[in-house]
């Protein structure tokens, strides 16, 4: 399944979404993160690499919600672990986010393994 066109080019229009994941109690949290898009492909990656809530709530549970303006799409969190799949989020998050703060940080060897690939629901 892919992203409609709408929801696609919002998310590449979009500079900061809100990912809503379910805690270990049930209950849901929100947390402002940046989102990059490459093509059909939208993906996120947690700056704080494995020791982001967020991204330890999405492996979890991966069924998530991302909130952009005026939108609330329901997807699926999925860990992108293959060399292309990262090399094309660093790329788009260098498209979309070079000269902003927290931009080198994004490219981190370390964060590179919490790349996730998100898929409509």
């Amino acid at each position: 399944m892919t992203f409609s066109p709408d929801d696609l080019g919002l998310l590449a229009a979009t500079d900061e979404i809100e990912i809503e994941t379910t805690r270990a109690d049930g209950s849901r949290r929100r947390t402002i993160i940046w989102v990059m898009t490459d093509g059909p492909d939208v993906y996120v990656r947690s700056v704080r690499g494995e020791a982001g809530r967020w991204y330890q709530e999405a492996l979890a549970d991966p069924r998530v919600i991302v909130h952009a303006p005026g939108r609330a799409i329901a997807v699926r969190a999925a860990p992108a672990t293959d060399d292309d799949a990262i090399a094309r989020c660093s790329a788009a998050i260098t498209r979309k986010y070079a000269g902003r703060s927290g931009y080198r940080p994004m490219l981190r060897r370390q964060v590179l393994a919490t790349t996730l690939r998100l898929d409509p629901a």
